[in-house]
């Protein structure tokens, strides 16, 4: 290995060792010649460089030590602080002793025209025995010039292949590569379980303009625990979390794990067939679960069992993830992330992780995680001030904090940043076949303004309030993650008008394939909350949504967020007692399985949990002990059930002519009706009264006559109703109504909900 070679993509410093006058050297002191042959000196190196070298704090420690060709030979240097002898052993055989140079630093130079491999035989006491070690400075760098042309453009779709620590062999020699971005540290080292936490011995070396520093360090593997030590711009040395770490410590341990993957994935039929899904026209609804709570004590690979048998057997078409990326603190639930590429370690490991993805696969549940590229903690071991400045956030604190949460921002104008996550969305999706993301806090990244007074934000540079680099940050994330992973789903946590989410980036959107629909959560939920007796007052809450229901792609979303915080459960939004909360809450729920868009429920909603999530307790399990609260399990599982089985209620979605109101203005009964359609024309009629009493006879105008099925009755017996219903059918009259021809006499239950299908025609 000549000298040039050795010290690939690091370049040689001012005042390193071609640059140090011959005064300031220190003594080199020949090897003893064999036969007769001149032994060769040893290339000098400066006293700085010696010293920086061996306290590991110089950013190029690869030019000192190692192996280099000079005067005729080969000089190789080794750290080996507290050593008692230290030798150089050749393949074959030849030993070569090492004298101390300086501070720990063996030299030797033998006569060779070149050094490819080599190792270090090591006696720590004059009276103990010794051992060989390969030296971790004879290796060239593990990143190729490609990898660090894409991360200086930020455009390295795979960051996550060279970043961080990766077990490989290099030179037929196992061991692990640690690279790390951090372009203002004045030198890296990585520290660990393996070398006693003492980093002198492997510093890293930088890699230039693209601010990446490297090392290959033999005979570490799987498991072994590290951080990065960084001697940051202000001189100060900072112990850092790997931000590719891809396995982390329990917490609140912090350290990360080097980590390999032998999974492998039985889910190559539904990956095919999710390729070719049409996401808008299908049916979904989502089950959002915290892995933690849903039954504490639960692992991934128990989760794989009981979490699937009873996904399935409740007939959702997802589940949804809240954010399972690494997080210090149990109760930010997963929103305040310092491991974006480590599945917590509170639940296992990143495969166990896989075998419940895989487990959902093979039941025919897509898998979608909540992600959260908005913001990140301030904890000093993670992100926050990484290499001593502002890195991954903006360095003005009028875009770097987020005031509500004291959270920081990340400056997503800063290529790199962009990369680390759009890279980021690419990895859950590839690497753990996720079938979807919902981005959380849209909205915050959306505006410079969010949450902050005038004065606390600065305009853009066309002196708006849209925070353009985020934008293009989304634009490029979600392009990326379809281009990348074909039938995935992209969904956005947006509470604002912003315009164009789910439209395409070609044509000026986001591109999310989905946006949630907060407005009408939040419009139907304060028109439940009122009294029976005033909600014909604010009708218009219950029918608002459809006058911009095709504005954008709609998911309808009841969230962790609408159950906690002193917002009830969802069974006690509504007043009255026991009975009439648990009618209300089967009504609501037709409403949001019936209304065009698709549908998400936070687990135990869907037996009715009666107290506030609490993410330390799980749920109330034992309410299915009483029959109310089985009866909204059994009813929930039935409308999943009608959802898979009548395509009315998904493919038109997103057109208009798979919805018409039949009574959109009937307030003085708290009564809607209206129709969905599918494109073969089959249809179901919907019709929903939030009123505590029965309407007997009541006439609802229909699309057709002839004889219709009651096919959900929210008031059955079965569900815990009162049993008021029409007998399972009802025959259509030609008897004008509401503007047409055709009607019905219905019995409609209180608190209740019917859906009816024309017989013989699907």
């Amino acid at each position: 290995m000549d000298e040039n070679m050795s010290n690939t993509g690091s370049g040689a410093a001012p005042g390193g060792p071609s640059s140090v006058p011959p005064s300031s050297r220190p003594p080199s002191t020949p090897t003893p010649s064999t036969g007769g042959t001149p032994a060769p000196r040893a290339m000098p190196v400066g006293t700085h460089e010696l010293g920086a070298a061996a306290t590991g704090s110089y950013h190029d420690p690869h030019s000192v030590l190692g192996v280099h060709s000079y005067d005729g030979g080969v000089t190789v240097r080794t750290l080996k602080p507290l050593a008692h002898e230290v030798s150089l052993v050749l393949p074959d055989g030849t030993v070569h002793p090492m004298r101390h140079e300086y501070d720990g630093i063996w030299v030797v130079a033998v006569p060779r025209a070149h050094l490819d491999s080599y190792r270090i035989r090591v006696q720590w006491a004059p009276e103990g025995g010794s051992v060989e070690l390969e030296e971790p400075y004879r290796f060239l760098p593990t990143l190729g010039e490609l990898d660090l042309h894409l991360l200086r453009e930020g455009r390295h779709e795979e960051l996550w292949q060279v970043l961080g620590a990766h077990v490989r062999e290099v030179d037929g020699v196992p061991g692990t590569s640690f690279a790390v971005w951090a372009p203002n540290a004045r030198a890296v080292q990585v520290v660990g379980d393996f070398n006693g936490w003492d980093g002198r011995g492997h510093a890293l070396r930088s890699l230039g303009s693209a601010g990446v520093w490297e090392i290959f360090v033999p005979g570490v593997g799987d498991g072994a625990v590290f951080k990065f030590r960084i001697l940051d711009a202000t001189s100060q040395w900072r112990d850092k979390a790997d931000p590719m770490a891809r396995r982390t410590e329990v917490p609140p341990a912090t350290g990360s794990i080097v980590t390999t993957s032998d999974y492998e994935w039985s889910d190559d039929a539904w990956l095919a067939a999710r390729a070719q899904h049409d996401a808008l026209a299908a049916p979904m609804s989502v089950y959002e679960v915290h892995l933690g709570s849903w039954k504490p004590g639960l692992g991934y690979r128990e989760l794989a069992t009981e979490l699937v048998e009873y996904v399935q057997a409740m007939g959702f078409t997802h589940v949804e993830f809240m954010p399972v990326a690494e997080h210090p603190f149990g109760g930010s639930w997963g929103y305040q992330v310092t491991g974006y590429y480590a599945p917590t370690s509170r639940w296992g490991t990143p495969d166990d992780l896989r075998a419940l993805i895989d487990a959902l696969h093979a039941a025919g549940i897509g898998v979608i995680m909540d992600w959260v590229p908005a913001h990140f903690p301030k904890d000093e071991w993670a992100l926050a001030r990484f290499d001593g400045t502002p890195l991954y956030e903006h360095a003005d604190p009028r875009r770097g904090e987020h005031p509500d949460w004291g959270t920081l921002i990340f400056d997503t104008g800063r290529s790199e940043v962009r990369n680390f996550l759009v890279a980021n969305a690419c990895y859950w999706l590839e690497e753990f076949h996720v079938d979807g993301l919902r981005v959380d806090a849209v909205a915050s990244m959306l505006y410079l303004d969010y949450s902050r007074d005038d004065g606390e934000w600065v305009p853009n540079r066309e002196g708006g309030r849209e925070d353009l680099e985020s934008i293009a940050f989304l634009q490029e994330a979600n392009a990326t993650a379809y281009k990348r992973a074909p039938g995935i789903v992209m969904i956005a946590e947006e509470s604002t008008s912003f315009p164009g989410v789910t439209r395409p980036t070609d044509a000026g959107g986001l591109g999310f394939g989905f946006k949630w629909n907060m407005g009408w959560m939040h419009d139907t939920l304060e028109y439940v909350g009122e009294d029976p007796i005033n909600r014909q007052y604010h009708h218009g809450e219950l029918t608002f949504s459809m006058v911009y229901q095709y504005s954008e792609n709609f998911v309808l979303p009841i969230s962790h967020d609408e159950v906690v915080h002193g917002k009830k459960p969802l069974l006690r939004k509504a007043p009255g007692d026991d009975w009439q909360q648990a009618a209300t809450l089967r009504a609501y729920l037709a409403l949001q399985w019936t209304h065009p868009g698709k549908q998400l429920l936070f687990m135990g909603s869907e037996f009715g949990q009666s107290s506030e999530w609490n993410e330390s307790t799980g749920l109330d399990w034992w309410l299915l002990e009483f029959d109310m609260h089985r009866g909204i399990q059994r009813y929930v599982r039935d409308l999943n059930a009608l959802l898979r089985e009548h395509p009315a209620l998904s493919e038109l979605d997103q057109d208009p002519d798979g919805f018409e109101w039949l009574l959109a203005d009937d307030a003085s009964h708290d009564t809607i009706a209206f129709l969905r359609r599918d494109r073969a024309g089959r249809e179901l009629v919907v019709v929903l009264n939030f009123s505590p009493e029965p309407w007997h006879e009541h006439r609802i105008p229909m699309p057709s006559g002839g004889s219709w099925s009651e096919v959900l009755n929210s008031d059955a017996p079965v569900y815990g109703g009162g049993g008021v219903g029409n007998l399972g059918r009802v025959d259509v009259e030609q008897v004008p109504a509401g503007g047409r021809s055709h009607s019905v006499r219905l019995s409609v239950p209180p608190l209740g909900a019917l859906v009816l299908r024309p017989d013989g025609r699907g």
